[in-house]
């Protein structure tokens, strides 16, 4: 397995806010994450087969893709708790042949900054995949493995990131 440091830097990389011509490349990333299982059998994907309602109704959402050369190799959504103080990360999808890159982090690095920005006290997210790569990814974010849990026959890994601790000691 490669280390972090071993992943390519992806020179000329835009990160930006989705645009509704992405649909397609966001619903391929989608169906991708399906067929390599890290997607639970009974997910619908309706966040996905509306992105603006899901992701856009409420400022402190948003949904942002990665592109290079005009083509969109991954995808990241943020989405606010109920409570108001925290944020989930959903949707963390890289392009199957660009994982071994820095494109994750990247995508990673917008959504926390946005969660800072609205001022959320803690970050969620969950994984199928238990690779070093994607653990180390989390890791050198600052989240925490809280929980492992069985769905289906399947591992999910549950995450925690402590954004008001973090802001505490950037003073």
């Amino acid at each position: 397995m490669q280390s972090m440091q071993d992943h390519i830097e992806v020179e000329n990389l835009i990160v930006r806010t989705y645009h509704t011509n992405d649909q397609l490349s966001v619903a391929r990333l989608y169906t991708d994450g399906l067929l390599t299982g890290q997607i639970a059998a009974n997910d619908t994907g309706a966040d996905i087969d509306n992105i603006q309602e899901a992701y856009f109704s409420e400022d402190s959402n948003h949904f942002w893709v990665a592109e290079l050369d005009d083509k969109v190799l991954g995808m990241i959504g943020c989405f606010h708790e109920q409570d108001g103080h925290a944020g989930e990360v959903r949707r963390l999808r890289v392009d199957k042949a660009w994982q071994n890159t820095n494109i994750g982090a990247r995508l990673l690095e917008h959504a926390l900054e946005h969660c800072k920005i609205h001022k959320f006290l803690k970050v969620v997210l969950d994984t199928r995949f238990d690779t070093e790569s994607v653990i180390g990814l989390f890791d050198r974010f600052g989240f925490q493995h809280t929980r492992s849990k069985s769905i289906q026959g399947k591992e999910l890994l549950e995450f925690y990131l402590d954004l008001y601790r973090q802001m505490k000691t950037d003073d």
